[in-house]
């Protein structure tokens, strides 16, 4: 089992901490790094000062930013720090439209990539909110069919619903990152139903002990099926959120 922790370095400087704290969790063997574009550091170059620290990283790539007819701008930066593994997301338009958005889909990006880089191994993205559940597998198995190796779900609160969609996925024979994360307010879980249109069960509470619980539950999950987990710290430090889970 792989277990990998979802950075979102503001800077340079805010990155070097959390690896800091990620080497006293010695379990953690990967990061993945969204690629955010109102912040200044790139997500292919975040992996490479995570990869000199001895980690695997995997950055994502915003399909919506992909010129289809331009060469692919995060080609070097792969190259650059040896990035084995990409993470394809949709990708939402900026808030300001400061910068060009194509109507690239994922699944083009993902044949893209199959095509032009056959080495690299490809994550598709599983929102398990979005939409219902058919129609989620439907366009899951759309990007598989188009080459993705693997799949990261979006963060789940509930390992009931986890069941469900490992009973969905059995038989794909594909690489899965379960995902987990940190909500310890009441602003943040409204962000979670409302922006995200996540489930919250009964009994769920924004604290991190309630937060911690659910990591734990998910790391025995994951382990009973030789499957991977994520997790993603949001507003907590990686040592508060997973020291002596991982």
């Amino acid at each position: 089992m792989r277990v990998s922790v979802e950075l979102i370095p503001r800077n340079e400087a805010d990155l070097a901490v959390q690896l800091d704290e990620l080497a006293e969790l010695a379990t953690v063997d990967t990061v993945n790094i969204p690629d955010i574009l109102r912040f200044p550091l790139r997500s292919w170059d975040a992996c490479g000062a995570a990869c000199r620290r001895g980690l695997r990283a995997i950055p994502h790539l915003r399909a919506i930013d992909v010129d289809p007819r331009g060469p692919l701008a995060f080609a070097q930066g792969l190259d650059r720090f040896g990035l084995e593994e990409v993470l394809v997301v949709a990708g939402d338009a900026p808030a300001d439209m400061s910068k060009p958005v194509y109507d690239t889909t994922s699944e083009a990006l993902i044949r893209r990539l199959k095509r032009e880089r056959p080495g690299l191994f490809v994550y598709a993205a599983l929102d398990p909110y979005r939409q219902g559940f058919a129609a989620e597998r439907d366009y899951l198995l759309r990007k598989l069919d188009a080459g993705a190796d693997g799949v990261f779900t979006q963060p789940f609160f509930d390992l009931r619903l986890v069941g469900v969609w490992a009973d969905l996925l059995d038989g794909l024979d594909t690489t899965v990152f379960w995902g987990a994360t940190s909500v310890t307010s009441a602003r943040s879980a409204r962000y979670w139903t409302t922006r995200n249109r996540a489930v919250l069960p009964a009994g769920f509470v924004p604290t991190l002990k309630h937060s911690r619980e659910v990591a734990g539950e998910l790391l025995a999950f994951a382990g009973d099926r030789d499957d991977n987990v994520y997790f993603m710290p949001i507003r907590v430090s990686c040592r508060d959120y997973l020291s002596g889970l991982v």
